[in-house]
């Protein structure tokens, strides 16, 4: 019986009997085996188009069933072997062969002794198999589309000259009744015309036709005029801008709609209820979050009149003086919009009263509202004055040039962009204030923080907060997967521009804050990206989390400092949230030293005077900004020349991690790596006459001073940075002048002693987002430690700031010089703050002018440091396809070690540049070995050429030679086994083995997810060698679940039933869908050693075995298949280097030695 063919089994022997009895063609024939190519006569019946053969002719019960249906049948010519016989002619005998139309189903080869026997069962199977039936139908069918599309074009054609009619009939109509008023006419001044009824019969019928003619060719003219208007494009402009103008009257309806919801269903209901006896809510309140949308809903009401009068008059439709009598109302929008954050600020805030949030729920549940909150209708409002400005502009796409309202509507559209840019700042904050009123919702405490209106929302996810250092000593123990310290651990942080929160998440959804370090202020924290090998949190937990944790340090200035340390699920998810928290950090204390500058000289605010510099936000030549405000509430750059971009980058008055990425993501669009490094080149060794002069005339704003006058044209010999060790600060003493106060913009303490500055113990002093950031000096320091200044308030009178919330001091007696340490930030405050003052108390010009450059230098370095350490780090393909680049940037790290002026956080941030920590297991996630491990394997295998498939030429003696890919593959599948087994193996605890365990066996089945099942073997291979098998204390440690897990991946890969389970799984998840595959190339070469060394190539009488050649080339083309479907896996060489790392491989013998090292064997008894 054929495959994939199903019948009823009593059907068939009822058939069967019918066809002993009543067949077409009944007889014996011979028919050849497939298992030793013998022949055996059989008794064969045919009925109609099933073929029945019986072991004898008394069976009753048949052998076997053809369906002949689709089928071919021919003469066969003998076999060689029977012409050579000198065999009777009595004897010889006559082959014919039965070709199936099903794909895989083999012929079937039959003989018979007779020759017209052998003609009549051909003759009878070739009508059995209704070939000329099929052939007729396919005739049949086509004729029959034909006849469809025919039919089609008939219809069309029917209906057109229907609609023909359909006009010739109205049109008749209309001549009938124009007949009727002519009549009429005529025959009121008949009696003026009797004198001229002696006219001749002949003349008036000629008038009568000139009369019609002259009319239908009238028509005639005007219809064609009027299908030409129709057909032209100026009629098609016209009814779209008919569909705009209804699409638009249907938008203000909608928009009428939902006002008058918010007024019936909230407003009015809420102004009752504030008259209550007990009321929930104050009419303040009430006015405050409605504000004026009553008066906007009247005004729309008015305006949506307007339009449905307009409608009124279709096709003929005017709106501008519409829009004229709607522009001077708009203006009440400003009024709403300005008010809007405050307005969710007050709803936020009376949300906390249970009386109102009960009474706006009931309100919110009311049918009309369709389960939309309060929020919603009142941000309604904010888009409608763009939805007016998109509206016009189709309209005015649609309007032709010399219609009558264009100019009105073009003057409307100005006056709509005007008005909408003055609402687009506030539009872009009660977005975010949306964000962080839904935050705020969610912690059961409530954070008022959120509340702020410059509180900027940057991520959330969630982290693992590991406990402090006195806790968490028993943590090398726990695992890194485990249940227990997910579960305890795990929480749900929220990054704000000002502020860290850390919240715990109850069963219910609801947040709660920790009560300790649950809303942290970032200008109070220090972040370390990779803590020093001399921490104590380091020694309690950095074996156990290699390179996945991070601490944040935090000083209150009124309080004990603490630390936070969090642990991150992967590599990729720390480097977001360090970036952006340091990105945040930097914002800060940046606006805050800025600030510094600025608080004496002018009275306006920074954010201000960065606007105020009209290249940075106003169109040039060379630059073009769109109207999206980045994270400095400055337009981002929609067009712009190279140099402008470059110049945005090195500028140090901002950096904005956005544009820092898509910079680096595209720079090789429109500039090469070498153009980019010489620039930063530049910015690093001559800072003054590269960076742009309105760069550091925002830093330096000052009319007093060097710097006031002409700071470019000073001649100081600073200008080019020297590789010599700059002065010391000149600090007068108590004895030689008044002593001077400064302020510093950062509130953190500065530890002040006569002699020397020591800041760079001072964490919260370096600007986070730099590279100094996340390290602290390593060492000892040579400057000793001060006490504060404000232990000896008699010394000196502190000023007060701001942005200074301590009494800072400074004092340094005649025997001590040396150079201090800082960090940049704190330096620039300093330099800054003294730089305010210009009274005699001061410091001279000179020790002024070495201030400000020694704050421009260090921060240039850090701003180098900060864009290689990006560029460097999320990056590395740059550097590992261009070894010029690779030369430059190590030339100038090294430059830049060179520095004596380099402070110990950029001393350390350039070595880790140079030598990074090199990836090791633990810092790898699962996702990113399964995915590197898939790459690899489908690398290799997709290398195989199909000519080493044939001829087994893997099992000969010179393998190597003739399939060079099959043994490469075979050894990168050996190579990657002993891998798995001596990662394992070198753990030395039990605990640590069993993660590890854990942790291969997920990389395995997120393998069998990618459909890499080579990889899937490749690791549950090395799992049950003996050197990992017989570790019964390390397999006791596995929990069930991943026990299961294994059992599930061996059976799937399991080679029982020549690989049945593999098989199916293939059929049943990539040959449908054709999704990329790495199949198990094991299994394909038993296949193929399978038909190779039961089949021989040729017949006994020298014919090529052809279903042989096809059954290999069926196993070929699958195998063809899985090569050419790519992954669209990124490459990370990190991971790569990792897997490849022939150094980490242990043979058998050591793997086993080991084994029996770390648990010997139980002695018998």
């Amino acid at each position: 019986m054929q495959k994939s063919v199903r019948y009823n089994e009593g059907h068939a022997l009822y058939l069967s009997v019918v066809a002993r009895k009543e067949g077409t063609k009944r007889g014996f024939l011979s028919k050849k085996t497939t298992e030793n190519s013998r022949w055996a006569e059989k008794h064969f019946a045919l009925y109609q188009n099933v073929l029945f053969y019986f072991e004898n002719e008394q069976s009753t019960r048949p052998s076997g069933i053809y369906l002949l249906e689709g089928c071919t049948c021919e003469r066969a010519p003998a076999p060689k072997g029977s012409a050579v016989t000198k065999e009777p002619v009595e004897k010889q005998q006559f082959h014919f062969l039965i070709i199936f139309g099903h794909d895989g189903q083999k012929p079937l080869e039959l003989r018979s002794e007779e020759e017209s026997d052998c003609n009549e069962w051909v003759e009878c199977i070739q009508q059995a198999s209704y070939s000329d039936i099929i052939i007729e139908r396919e005739i049949l069918m086509q004729k029959y589309i034909h006849l469809v599309q025919i039919m089609e074009t008939e219809k069309i054609a029917a209906n057109q000259l229907r609609t023909q009619l359909e006009d010739q009939d109205t049109e008749i109509e209309r001549l009938k009744a124009e007949i009727v008023v002519l009549n009429k006419a005529k025959e009121r001044i008949r009696p003026q015309q009797n004198n001229q009824d002696e006219e001749d019969l002949d003349i008036k019928k000629i008038k009568k036709v000139q009369s019609f003619m002259r009319g239908w060719l009238c028509r005639r003219k005007w219809k064609i005029i009027v299908q030409d208007y129709i057909c032209s494009p100026h009629a098609e402009s016209m009814r779209k801008r008919n569909q705009i103008v209804f699409s638009m009257v249907e938008a203000e309806t909608e928009y009428v709609h939902q006002l008058s919801i918010l007024v019936n269903c909230f407003l009015r209901p809420l102004r009752m209820a504030a008259s209550s006896k007990k009321p929930p809510i104050s009419h303040d309140d009430v006015s405050s979050i409605f504000l004026n949308s009553e008066t906007i809903m009247f005004l729309h009401e008015i305006f949506h009149q307007g339009l449905k009068a307009r409608i009124a008059n279709w096709p003929t439709l005017v709106l501008a003086d519409l829009f004229d009598i709607l522009l001077p109302m708009l203006n009440i929008y400003q009024e709403f919009v300005r008010n809007h954050q405050y307005s969710l600020q007050v709803l936020a805030n009376c949300k906390q009263n249970r009386d109102f949030d009960k009474l706006l729920k009931q309100y919110e549940s009311n049918a009309a509202c369709e389960g939309r909150m309060l929020e919603t209708f009142l941000t309604y409002p904010m888009f409608q004055i763009p939805r007016y400005i998109i509206t016009l502009h189709e309209l005015l796409a649609h309007t032709p040039h010399e219609h009558v309202e264009r100019k009105s509507l073009e003057f409307a559209k100005s006056k709509l962009e005007e008005l909408s840019k003055m609402m687009h700042d506030e539009v872009s904050d009660t977005e975010n204030i949306r964000k962080n009123l839904a935050i705020e919702r969610m912690i059961v405490e409530g954070c008022d923080i959120l509340l702020d209106t410059s509180q900027t929302f940057v991520r959330q996810g969630s982290l693992i907060q590991l406990p402090p250092s006195s806790e968490r000593s028993m943590l090398s123990k726990v695992r890194l997967g485990s249940l227990s310290l997910r579960k305890e651990g795990e929480r749900q942080c929220f990054l704000f521009t000002k502020h860290f929160l850390i919240c715990t998440r109850t069963s219910g959804g609801k947040l709660h804050l920790l009560k300790q370090g649950g809303a942290l202020s970032l200008i109070e924290c220090t972040l370390f990206e990779e803590l020093d090998a001399s921490d104590e949190d380091y020694n309690a937990a950095g074996q156990g989390f290699s390179h996945l944790e991070f601490k944040i340090v935090v000083e209150p200035p009124d309080g004990q400092s603490f630390s936070v340390v969090l642990l991150a699920p992967s590599r990729q998810e720390k480097a977001a949230w360090t970036s952006d928290i340091s990105q945040c950090i930097d914002n800060i204390r940046c606006n805050g030293l800025m600030t510094s500058v600025f608080e004496e000289n002018s009275k306006v605010s920074v954010p201000h005077m960065i606007k105020s510099d009209a290249r940075l936000h106003k169109d040039d030549v060379d630059i073009c900004f769109s109207k999206t405000l980045n994270s400095c509430k400055v337009p981002q750059i929609r067009y712009a020349s190279v140099e402008r971009l470059l110049e945005r980058l090195t500028d140090l008055r901002f950096l904005s991690i956005d544009f820092l990425n898509t910079f680096l993501h595209t720079y090789r669009i429109f500039t090469t790596a070498a153009v980019v490094i010489d620039k930063l080149a530049d910015i690093y060794k001559k800072p003054f006459t590269s960076i742009p002069v309105r760069s550091l005339e925002l830093f330096f704003a000052t009319n007093q001073g060097a710097w006031g006058t002409d700071p470019l044209n000073n001649k100081s010999p600073r200008l080019c940075r020297k590789f010599s060790s700059p002065p010391p600060l000149s600090i007068p003493s108590r004895t030689s002048s008044p002593v001077h106060c400064r302020k510093l913009s950062l509130s953190s303490p500065i530890c002040v002693k006569v002699g020397a500055l020591d800041l760079s113990t001072t964490p919260s002093s370096s600007a986070a987002n730099s590279p100094t950031s996340s390290y602290s000096p390593a060492g000892p320091q040579p400057w000793s430690q001060f006490p504060r200044a404000d232990s000896e308030p008699g010394d000196m009178s502190p000023c007060r700031s701001p942005s200074t919330p301590r009494h800072l001091r400074y004092r340094q007696t005649g025997a001590e010089n040396s150079r201090c340490t800082m960090s940049p930030a704190s330096a620039f405050a300093i330099a800054t703050a003294a730089a305010g003052h210009g009274s005699s108390q001061g410091f001279s010009n000179s020790e002024k002018a070495f201030d400000k450059e020694f704050i421009i230098r260090r921060a240039a370095t850090n701003r180098v440091l900060n864009v290689l350490r990006h560029w460097v780090s999320k990056h590395s393909q740059d550097f590992e396809m261009n070894s010029e680049l690779k030369t430059g940037v190590i030339s100038l790290l090294e430059e830049v070690l060179r520095d004596p002026d380099l402070l110990p956080q950029e001393r350390k941030a350039t070595t880790n540049i140079l030598s990074p920590k090199a990836e090791c297991f633990e810092s790898l996630s699962a996702m990113e070995l399964a995915e590197q491990i898939t790459l690899l394997d489908h690398i290799v295998f997709r290398s195989i050429p199909y000519e080493e498939f044939l001829g087994q030429g893997w099992m000969k003696l010179d393998k190597t030679e003739r399939t060079p890919f099959i043994m490469k593959t075979s050894q990168h599948f050996n190579d990657m086994s002993n891998l798995v087994a001596s990662q394992i193996m070198t753990h030395t605890d039990v605990g640590s083995r069993a993660s590890s365990i854990e942790k291969w066996l997920a990389v395995a089945d997120i393998c069998r997810c990618l459909n890499n099942y080579n990889g899937v073997l490749e690791i549950t291979s090395a799992l049950n060698r003996s050197a990992i098998y017989r570790l019964k204390k390390t397999w006791a440690k596995v929990c069930k679940q991943t026990k299961a897990l294994m059992d599930r991946l061996q059976k799937t890969v399991s080679s029982e039933g020549r690989f049945k389970n593999l098989r199916e799984t293939l059929k049943n998840n990539c040959s449908d869908c054709n999704p990329p595959c790495v199949p198990y190339l094991g299994m394909y070469l038993a296949d193929l050693a399978f038909i190779e060394e039961g089949t021989p190539n040729f017949t006994e009488e020298g014919l090529v075995n052809f279903s042989k050649m096809r059954m290999i080339s069926h196993i070929i083309r699958e195998i063809r298949q899985f090569q050419q479907a790519p992954y669209r896996i990124e490459h990370q060489p990190k991971v790569t280097q990792f897997l490849l790392d022939k150094t980490l491989v242990m043979d058998e013998d050591t793997l086993y030695e080991l084994s029996l090292k770390i648990e010997p064997r139980v002695p018998p008894g």
